[in-house]
């Protein structure tokens, strides 16, 4: 007998848990937006050196074939395209041909030119306004761009730090609703920037917000769900987070304006934070930390919820306890990070979730980031590699659902590995098969992102669970930032990201095979839990290791007497 068993007396999946869980998901529409919007906050508009006294007349009623032509004398070209860094000193009127073709006697190296001096002139097509173009964050401050997104990610890291760590202590509950204040506050403050250092500030604290808010939506659910429907529910409120890419899009096309579309997506936080007050806070949370009379009263609210209230005065202070004996016993001791290194069970556990989770999260941000690179219409690809999440998100649920959570997490990592592999050897002229390849690798990560959060909350018992999920999380926070760095790789051999983000897969698809399985498992509430339900199977795969070896080591001592 234990939590499970009360869960199903006072309902199991009942209408307080749907309840629970849906507002719990719709944050998630937003949360997609927050980890994806410097697509087109700091989308870089096409862009070339202010000519002075031009730049009126080529915002007039000029065709764009006519304005590039007359560009030609004052912008150097090379490989059919205007240079977005330098200009010529001197107008060359001689260019100002519209099929020009560089022959004759010109010889274009010998033409002096110099920096933007007067700066930058964008085109307002595909963006109105972004970061870039209000902070002129090209040519030598490009880097600038990405560093924005890094800072971002390591706000997100920070808070998975001490998020994870505070919601074991002071609760689900109130991390959570702290997190939809900070968000919401921090957010819209963001869209009022005014310069690129406070830009970056208010986005770090944003960053560390989205993990509070992550975490403990995860945990929040996962502790009152019984343990046959949180497969279904794992998956099926993933979903969210997959339309919120989808609507991020009609969003970001709809305003084009970096600052409009912060306030966009952060404000409605402000209602998340409100309703957030209706919330349970975790009973097994509760009662874990000497809180047993507060727990009871929750499980009660619950129950007359879910309409059973015959179960209101069968369950008392005396039965919860009788349930957690060993739980409550266990829960007199103080736990911290470490403990998550210093039993057998929990330290194979934690340094496999490493391997996954930073891989996971660094071949998603790897392809999910700097849309424009793909060439194809950056609000169309938004709404491409979201839909994508759709069809790689019902093929995890139903493997999660009959093959289990091990078998899944590996395989999904595995095959984004491949498909990224496969890629290296697309030429660069197709495309569209390089794209199509690129979503289905996404499509992959994100299947393997369905797996992982859930995963994990089911190997962490609940005394420790939210520092697991900080510390596993903190893995990703670390993916995600080293991902654009790889890029860089690119000057040095083209084919080098890929290579690295596949081999990362590769060895965290590989290292999720050493996990033990929880599909229908009971969540543990104690670390003894842990290491008594997967000691012994773990054991069993260690002895067949060792027999395996000295097999091998037999046959090589036999081969060497012969």
């Amino acid at each position: 007998m234990g939590f499970a068993d009360l869960l199903d007396e006072i309902g199991g999946l009942g209408r307080f848990q749907l309840i629970h869980i849906t507002l719990l998901s719709i944050p998630g529409l937003l949360m997609a937006s927050q980890n994806l919007l410097n697509n087109f906050t700091a989308g870089i508009p096409a862009h070339h050196c202010t000519i002075p006294n031009l730049t009126s007349a080529l915002n007039l009623s000029m065709s764009e074939e006519d304005e590039i032509s007359l560009l030609r004398a004052f912008i150097p070209e090379a490989e059919s395209q205007l240079s977005k860094c330098s200009r010529y000193l001197q107008p060359q009127w001689h260019l100002v041909e519209r099929n020009h073709s560089h022959s004759g006697n010109v010889n274009l190296t010998d033409m002096e030119t110099e920096s933007c001096v007067d700066g930058w002139t964008y085109k307002r097509t595909e963006f109105i306004s972004t970061i870039v173009s209000e902070w002129d964050l090209v040519c030598r401050l490009r880097p600038l761009k990405q560093m924005s997104q890094t800072i971002y990610m390591g706000g997100v890291l920070t808070g998975a730090i001490i998020f994870g760590g505070l919601s074991d202590r002071f609760g689900r509950k109130m991390l959570l609703t702290w997190s939809y204040f900070q968000l919401a506050v921090l957010g819209t403050f963001t869209a009022f920037s005014p310069s690129y250092l406070a830009y970056c500030t208010f986005r770090f604290f944003t960053g560390m917000a989205v993990s509070g808010v992550i975490l403990n939506t995860v945990s929040l659910k996962v502790e009152w769900i019984p343990t046959k429907t949180r497969t279904l529910v794992g998956s099926l409120s993933s979903f969210f987070f997959t339309f919120g890419q989808m609507i991020l899009a009609g969003v970001a096309y709809s305003l084009k304006d970096w600052r409009k579309l912060h306030l966009a997506v952060c404000s409605p936080f402000f209602i998340t934070f409100l309703y957030s007050w209706w919330f349970s806070e975790s009973a097994r949370w509760l009662v874990l930390n000497g809180r047993s009379g507060e727990a009871l009263q929750q499980l009660h609210r619950v129950a007359r919820i879910n309409g059973k209230h015959e179960v209101v005065e069968k369950i008392t202070l005396e039965v919860l306890q009788s349930h957690m004996q060993k739980e409550i016993q266990s829960s007199k001791m103080v736990f911290t990070a470490y403990d998550l290194l210093r039993t057998p069970v929990m330290r194979r556990i934690s340094l496999c979730l490493i391997a996954v989770w930073f891989s996971t999260s660094f071949a998603y941000y790897g392809l999910a980031m700097d849309l424009q690179k793909f060439g194809v219409n950056i609000y169309l690809m938004q709404v491409i590699f979201g839909a994508v999440d759709i069809p790689a998100k019902l093929v995890a649920l139903v493997m999660l659902s009959f093959l289990g959570r091990r078998l899944t997490q590996g395989t999904c990592l595995l095959a984004s590995a491949f498909v990224i592999f496969i890629n290296i050897f697309i030429p660069k002229d197709m495309q569209i098969l390089r794209t199509m390849l690129a979503v289905l690798g996404k499509g992959f990560t994100s299947a393997s992102f369905t797996c992982v959060y859930l995963f994990t909350g089911e190997l962490y018992p609940t005394v420790i669970r939210q520092t697991g999920m900080g510390f596993a999380s903190t893995m990703a926070r670390i993916g995600s930032m080293a991902a654009p760095a790889v890029l860089i790789l690119d000057d040095v051999f083209p084919a080098l990201p890929s290579i690295v983000y596949g081999a990362a897969a590769i060895i965290a698809g590989v290292t999720a095979f050493l996990l033990p399985e929880t599909l229908n498992v009971p969540l543990p509430d104690t670390i003894t839990d842990v290491e008594e339900k997967w000691s012994k199977k773990l054991s069993r795969f260690q002895e067949q290791v060792q027999r395996e070896a000295m097999a091998l080591d037999t046959l090589g001592q036999t081969c060497r007497g012969t």
